[in-house]
């Protein structure tokens, strides 16, 4: 099975690249962005990723405002064999230059949200570490990451109302990921497994001349499993930005997390983040959420519209909701994402905080796989 990106000399192994190194039914590759308004009057959040070994390309946009209902397109389709088809019926992924610029359209459809929004890179590409988590002998998840920081123009059109979307004031930042995670329907046979837990935490963060980055994967003790902590240059426009990769990031030697719950759930009422370099000098980092935005609205958990699942040749979906009337404990809703405001002491900024945890958590006093926080 060939298709164009063959013609390039790009071959990791001898099979044409329509064949994945690894035979795991839960390979994916997925592309993700999020934008918002540095002044959390908006925030929108869309993916597009294909599971070759689930012949399925799935992708979604979701937006929401303050005081307002989320709103969210689905889209799934059979694979195509042309891994630059980044399409599922109204919904498509250019990429204009690599690592530079993409547009992202949606054609008008029954979910009433429309889109033409423009994304173009103010750093270079920066390449997180490899993820690897195990779950007993099998690589529960095993990924290689890479972000960007930019900012967007367009226009979003949903059933409240048009957002003009300006350079100006919109920041967002760009995540490639591929490999092997759960995705799909779960598998079934085999002996009985424990049902695993999971502590995610990642912020990326806008300053006004550079960006801060970490994550953090912990066990149910409060382990750290993987923890990073980056900072790199943020430039003034995507014309500035050297070339691919810039060599300037500056890698910490680790990073630390603290968070407080909003009581009675797992959603952040404020973090602080520790960012510690070679030297031992440590930046702290506090964050102030002003925005939620609940994953499950681009299929993260969707109990209907979740990563990789088989819904037919091709099938468009939609939902909303009100996210301040959610049960933050039901398994759907503990993914989030929030625009926070950040502060170091001396300088402020803007980004999000992405976070979700599944099952017992030392730190945070949780005992069973989801109690929320006592105060």
């Amino acid at each position: 099975m060939l298709n164009k990106l063959d013609d390039f000399p790009v071959h990791q192994t001898p099979e044409p690249l329509a064949y994945p190194a690894t035979s795991d039914r839960n390979a994916y590759d997925r592309t993700w962005f999020n934008g918002y308004a540095q002044d959390g009057s908006y925030y929108f959040g869309l993916g597009l990723a294909v599971y070759p070994h689930r012949g399925i390309l799935d992708c979604a946009f979701s937006v929401v405002k303050p005081n307002s209902r989320q709103y969210c397109f689905f889209a799934s389709r059979r694979a195509p064999a042309e891994r630059t088809e980044m399409r599922a019926g109204p919904f498509r992924l250019d990429v204009i230059e690599p690592m530079r610029r993409t547009r992202v359209v949606l054609e008008k459809n029954s979910s009433g949200i429309t889109c033409d929004l423009t994304f173009s890179a103010r750093s270079a590409s920066i390449q997180e570490k490899r993820q690897t988590l195990w779950s007993g002998t099998r690589r529960a998840m095993d990924a290689t990451r890479f972000d960007q920081f930019g900012r967007w123009s367009g226009v979003i059109r949903y059933p409240e109302g048009e957002i003009q979307v300006a350079d100006q004031v919109c920041r967002g930042t760009k995540d490639r990921s591929w490999g092997v995670r759960a995705v799909g329907e779960r598998e079934v046979g085999g002996a009985p497994q424990a049902q695993g837990g999971a502590f995610f935490l990642w912020a990326p963060l806008f300053w006004d001349d550079h960006i801060t980055h970490a994550i953090f994967f912990d066990g149910p003790r409060g382990e750290a499993l993987i923890r990073e902590g980056i900072i790199a240059p943020l430039y003034a426009s995507e014309a500035e930005v050297p070339g691919v990769e810039d060599g300037r990031d500056e890698r910490m030697a680790t990073a630390r997390h603290r968070i407080k719950y909003v009581p009675g759930t797992r959603l952040a009422r404020s973090a602080e983040i520790d960012l510690i370099d070679l030297n031992g000098a440590t930046r702290t980092l506090s964050l102030d959420p002003i925005l939620k935005f609940q994953m499950k609205g681009i299929g993260y958990s969707h109990p209907q519209w979740g990563h990789g699942m088989w819904k037919g040749e091709l099938e468009i979906g939609s939902d909303s909701f009100d996210p301040q009337k959610l049960n933050m404990l039901a398994p759907e809703n503990v993914h989030v994402q929030q625009v926070v405001r950040a502060s170091d002491g001396r300088r402020t900024g803007i980004g999000v905080l992405e976070h979700v945890c599944f099952g017992p958590y030392t730190p945070a006093g949780f005992a069973e796989f989801l109690d929320g926080a006592k105060s």
